[in-house]
């Protein structure tokens, strides 16, 4: 995602800056000098224009004007001492540092105007994509939540991926990860579908199954109005995992429509949660409708929940080698919410070289207070890639 400078940033770039104007006055002193000291015989004078160029490629036009000035005082003070303004070399020399130092300027004063456009533009599509995009907060009812987006396009902080997370006043925390087919900004639109309706579904639905109802409705309803789908008609379609956690005990209900399946991390041992009754992706609107149906799992406190999309096991290091995250996770497992979150964000950077293809998302959910009702009975089975829950 493109990210906010920080103040620290901020006043690393101005001390850099201030020791590089230093290094250019440093640079004028020393050809001024050597200039003067080596005669007539070797003119040193017209290098004084590195000083402008210099400094515009780290300041803008106001500090390399100013510098450009101080050039072309140096070359005065050579010119006195070599035998006046008179000559003819010495007037070309001032001239043509003058021509170049203004040209500088100039170009300066271009960049900074299109900057700011670019800035001003850039501020309009952050606070769109935040709109969107809300971030969750780090704790809702008994749980602690932790939440990772990675945006595989340049400039953007959302693409294809979406989340969010819940607590209407149904005494239950709702959880929502999904994928967009494509990744980039071309998505967001079609994120913003099930990102409003499930806004607004979680507040109005008492089950789990009608809430997914509701939003492959919406999907089918309004995916022709946000994208263009003449080109490749039945080819949009949203994976997603809706997961509805009870704020009192250790119930959990989740739907999953053709989305990777979650961890459920209990101390050391670490879950995959397959479906036993999985759900087509959301907008698949040919298909008949499909009956959803949830399944149940205990989620106790100290437990966590994570989520993802398929940016993460699907990315691959130099050599091919998709992301192992489910061994990753088990190495990590004994860290909260937060550290489980950035360790996996490093080790994921660090085994695709910084670079990733597609947009990935990831979300943890950890209850940390102590549930008081029963709970339903689920059978762990460590790594077990098929393991799932038991109803």
């Amino acid at each position: 995602m493109g990210q906010r400078r920080t103040v620290d940033e901020r006043l690393s770039e101005r001390r850099t800056a201030r020791w590089l104007v230093i290094v250019t006055l440093a640079l004028i002193v020393t050809i001024t000098a050597m200039d003067i000291a080596l005669g007539t015989s070797v003119h040193l004078g017209p290098f004084l224009v590195i000083a402008p160029a210099l400094t515009a490629s780290f300041a803008g036009a106001r500090l390399t004007a100013v510098i450009g000035g101080v050039a072309i005082a140096a070359l005065l003070v050579i010119s006195v001492f070599h035998g006046g303004l008179g000559t003819a070399n010495h007037m070309a020399q001032l001239i043509a540092l003058a021509v170049l130092s203004a040209l500088v300027v100039f170009i300066c004063r271009v960049r900074e105007r299109r900057t700011r456009q670019l800035n001003q533009a850039r501020s309009v599509a952050e606070a769109a994509q935040r709109v969107l995009l809300r971030p969750p907060p780090r704790r809702v009812g008994p749980f602690r939540v932790a939440w990772l987006y990675l945006a595989a396009e340049d400039e953007a902080q959302i693409g294809g991926d979406l989340l969010a997370v819940a607590h209407p006043d149904l005494g239950r925390t709702r959880v929502l990860m999904g994928d967009v087919r494509g990744h980039g900004l071309p998505s967001i639109a079609e994120a913003s579908v099930v990102l409003g309706a499930f806004r607004e579904g979680v507040h109005r639905y008492r089950t789990l199954p009608e809430l997914v109802a509701v939003l492959e409705e919406s999907v089918c309803r309004n995916i022709e109005e946000v994208v263009d789908i003449s080109g490749d008609p039945g080819e949009h379609f949203v994976t997603a995992i809706t997961v509805d956690i009870n704020d009192e005990d250790a119930r959990a209900e989740m739907i999953n429509c053709g989305h990777p399946p979650p961890l459920l991390i209990r101390g050391d041992q670490v879950t995959v949660m397959e479906a036993t009754h999985p759900a087509p992706p959301l907008g698949l609107c040919g298909l008949a409708a499909a009956r959803f149906r949830p399944d149940v799992f205990p989620l106790e406190a100290g437990d966590k929940l994570l989520l993802y999309t398929d940016g993460v096991i699907e990315a691959r290091s130099p050599g091919g080698a998709f992301y192992p995250l489910t061994e990753r996770v088990a190495a990590f497992s004994a860290s909260g919410p937060d550290g489980l979150l950035h360790s996996i964000h490093r080790d994921l950077l660090a085994h695709t070289g910084e670079q990733l293809d597609d947009d990935a998302a990831l979300l943890i959910i950890e209850r940390s207070s102590p549930h008081r009702l029963p709970r339903p009975q689920l059978t762990l089975d460590p790594m077990s890639p098929s393991s799932g829950p038991t109803l």
